[in-house]
């Protein structure tokens, strides 16, 4: 009995032993998360588990809602970076920080960049920062069979119609890569016009805050800067007859106190990136997507994530 017993408490104390490693682990060098939607395609399919590296931009310190934000060994992220973050979104639910819901995006704007953005935010005007990155392109009803007959050929699955035009084409999103197969494939038989040169009439320019540096305000950015100094920057903020007016003086430029990014899911048909909470501030970045873990497509086991 006595032996039983110590084996007992030994396997309690290699039990516990385990729980806290794994909880160390997580909360200063890698963390997990499962990609929630088809957003991120094709470089995270919806499904997949993906480990993050806490120490790609510096490791955020636990509990930073009651401790203060700090960071050991701080580092910038970089464009074209896909990284980890909690909901930036002022009204969310779960009000500290941490404890917020974690969204995965691509990273395409850093502090002091210069973006050209529509009028629904859809960054128009940039490099390409992935051939995973999509866009939307539109194409006459007409060649809707030869679309498919095309799409089944390259062995692109599971792309369905974005929508419709004015004049009553379809519009579908197109990897950078998919695009490259497809029309190849076409040969010229199908008319594709990339979307986004539709909407460029309404392209304005808006700079990410950088922390010490001044934004000034105009029609087109007001509301987004507006939101940003209310709910990031602490202060009173609002708008009155199209003008800007932060603790109750009018400006028309606003110096940020800390360092601002712009988020941008691979298919624009995704919301869920700075289209829908605007900038996302320093703090609240937890790492960098490093590895799958968890896959069911063949091949991406433990594969880089670029």
């Amino acid at each position: 009995m006595r032996a039983e017993r110590k084996d007992w408490k030994r396997g309690l104390t290699w039990a516990a032993i385990v729980v806290v490693a794994v909880l160390l682990v997580r909360a200063f060098l890698v963390t997990s998360c499962f990609i929630p939607s088809s957003g991120m395609e094709n470089a995270l399919y919806e499904g997949e588990g993906v480990l993050v590296n806490k120490w790609s931009y510096g490791l955020r310190m636990p509990f930073p809602s009651w401790f203060g934000y700090h960071r050991i060994a701080s580092r910038q992220v970089k464009k074209g970076d896909i990284v980890l973050f909690n909901d930036p979104t002022p009204d969310s639910k779960k009000g500290k920080m941490e404890w917020r819901n974690l969204f995965i995006s691509r990273c395409i704007g850093l502090p002091g960049d210069t973006l050209m953005l529509n009028n629904e935010l859809l960054n128009v005007g940039g490099e390409i920062l992935s051939p995973d990155s999509k866009s939307f392109y539109a194409y006459p009803s007409s060649q809707e069979d030869l679309v498919l007959a095309f799409l089944d050929a390259v062995g692109i699955e599971g792309n369905t119609l974005a929508g419709y035009t004015k004049e009553g084409g379809y519009i579908r999103s197109f990897s950078h890569y998919e695009y490259y197969l497809i029309t190849q494939k076409a040969e010229g038989r199908v008319q594709f016009t990339p979307l986004n040169v539709r909407l460029s009439s309404d392209v304005h320019p808006y700079e990410v805050p950088a922390k010490g540096k001044s934004v000034k305000v105009y029609p087109w950015n007001i509301v987004l800067l507006c939101n940003t100094i209310r709910f990031h920057e602490g202060l009173q903020a609002d708008i009155r007859d199209g003008k800007l007016w932060v603790n109750g003086n009018l400006v028309t430029a606003y110096t940020f106190t800390k360092d601002y990014y712009w988020m941008a899911a691979n298919d624009p048909m995704n919301l869920s990136d700075s289209r829908l909470f605007g900038f996302v501030p320093e703090e609240y970045i937890v790492g960098k997507a490093w590895r799958i873990w968890f896959t069911t497509r063949k091949g991406r086991f433990f594969q880089s994530v670029q």
